[in-house]
């Protein structure tokens, strides 16, 4: 019988141990993945892959005991050697390999040049093959950025006093209504794919004041654009006791300021790789909706054509309008027109043809929409009634109004949206592990 007591500490090492003072000389064991092999004859050079990056490992015929002819590219495997400096080397040191063994073998050969610092292959050749192009250096520092954002999401706002929730994605009904739902058969009984947590998130302000989920969302929308999904990682918060819609944009700010001093700091080698210039974010300018579409017409002669929506074009000279005259990376746009926004919108009560509500433009796209919720049960029945809308489905969510809410408001942030515009991307699908589109079901 045997009793676990925790982690077992493993006798390869890792790359940040490789890098710690006095171990230049020692006898090292590490495994990986072999990234490439570059053989010349009697000397060889084997690159290893692993999780924080490469390790070069040098055969040489006279003292490696083992045979290079017998190592492929893609290979699970074990060597054990002496570790030296090199300044050529990654990270500044190589092994030179005595024994090697061999834990895997790979069954075929690298559809994708993975070990290139940049695989010139097309994206839809890099989705067929995601599993594998995401080895590739290049394409894996993304997802650790996108990992960055998530955690500086999660880290900022459990100092914020948040409570973290989990809200189901088959529903009754979908948070936004319109026609852009996943319809399901569930037990026989109509369902829908959630489009939001949205009525989840209000209804968990009475519980907790402040929640916070990251999860999926789904929108059945025949958009075949660079910039849209049908199934996408939403970061939604909500909180109560708000002072105006203002407060969710000072959150979302600090949010910024948090998550990109977190990627300076605990990121600095997939920025490197990337090459990127993080984002502005220490002040964040805010600018009605009506002014900035004014703006962008009269500083770039383009006639406004739609009064009620910001146009792809118009977000793209929003965003240059206020990267040219405040060099500012992002910007508020406030008050969204009321018939352009949910039901729960929050209207201005100075005009109310428009909402308390904003979008965050970043370098030219909409990465979240948020704003100031109706909290009183009466407000909220009666702009149902009167968007001739029924609350079947609706029951229990209207329920948690009549027994009083506090003053609140939240956000939405497009995960694969905000990585991309961070790290230059220019189609969603690049910072989406798994896409979901209109032609997507697999991998």
């Amino acid at each position: 019988m045997e009793f676990l007591k925790g982690v077992k500490e493993p006798e390869t090492l890792e790359i940040c141990q490789l890098l710690q003072e006095g171990m230049e000389g020692n006898q090292v064991k590490v495994n990986g993945n072999v990234h490439t092999i570059r053989n010349m004859g009697n000397v060889a050079f084997i690159i290893l892959r692993k999780r924080e990056g490469l390790v070069q490992c040098i055969y040489e015929q006279e003292t490696s005991e083992f045979d290079i002819k017998e190592v492929k590219e893609g290979a699970a495997v074990e060597i054990c050697g002496v570790l030296k400096k090199s300044e050529k080397a990654p990270n500044g040191i190589e092994i030179e390999a005595r024994g090697l063994k061999i834990l895997s073998e790979p069954a075929e050969t690298m559809p994708l040049a993975i070990s290139k610092w940049k695989m010139n292959t097309s994206l839809e050749a890099k989705l067929n093959y995601r599993p594998i192009a995401l080895r590739n250096i290049r394409e894996r520092a993304k997802f650790k950025i996108q990992e960055g954002v998530v955690r500086g999401f999660r880290d900022f706002l459990y100092q914020q006093g948040f409570t973290e929730i989990h809200t189901p994605k088959i529903g009754a009904k979908g948070a936004e209504g319109g026609a852009n739902i996943f319809k399901l058969d569930y037990f026989h009984r109509p369902a829908v794919l959630e489009q939001s947590p949205q009525l989840y998130k209000q209804m968990m302000v009475g519980v907790f004041d402040r929640v916070f989920e990251t999860g999926p969302v789904f929108r059945a929308e025949k958009h075949n654009t660079k910039r849209h999904l049908n199934e996408y990682t939403s970061l939604d918060l909500e909180f109560g006791f708000i002072q105006g819609f203002e407060d969710v944009m000072a959150m979302e700010t600090g949010f910024l300021q948090y998550t990109m001093e977190l990627l300076k700091k605990e990121y600095s080698r997939e920025l490197q790789i990337l090459d990127i210039m993080l984002p502005k974010v220490d002040e964040i300018p805010a600018v009605r909706f009506d002014k900035a579409k004014e703006l962008a017409a009269e500083k770039y002669g383009r006639k406004i054509r739609n009064p009620f929506d910001l146009e792809p074009e118009e977000e793209v000279l929003i965003s240059q309008y206020f990267k040219e005259e405040y060099d500012a990376d992002f910007v508020f746009v406030t008050h969204y027109p009321s018939k352009k926004r949910p039901f729960y919108a929050m209207d201005d009560p100075e005009d109310r043809r428009f909402t308390l509500s904003f979008d965050l433009l970043f370098r030219g796209l909409e990465i979240t929409t948020g704003g100031q919720r109706i909290h009183d049960y009466r407000m909220l029945t009666e702009k149902l009634a009167a968007r001739g809308m029924t609350e079947e489905g609706l029951e229990q969510y209207l329920d948690t109004f009549k027994h009083g809410m506090p003053p609140h408001g939240g956000l939405g942030i497009g995960l694969e949206r905000l990585t991309m515009k961070i790290i230059g991307e220019d189609n969603v699908r690049e910072t989406t592990l798994f896409p979901r589109d209109l032609s997507r079901l697999e991998p």
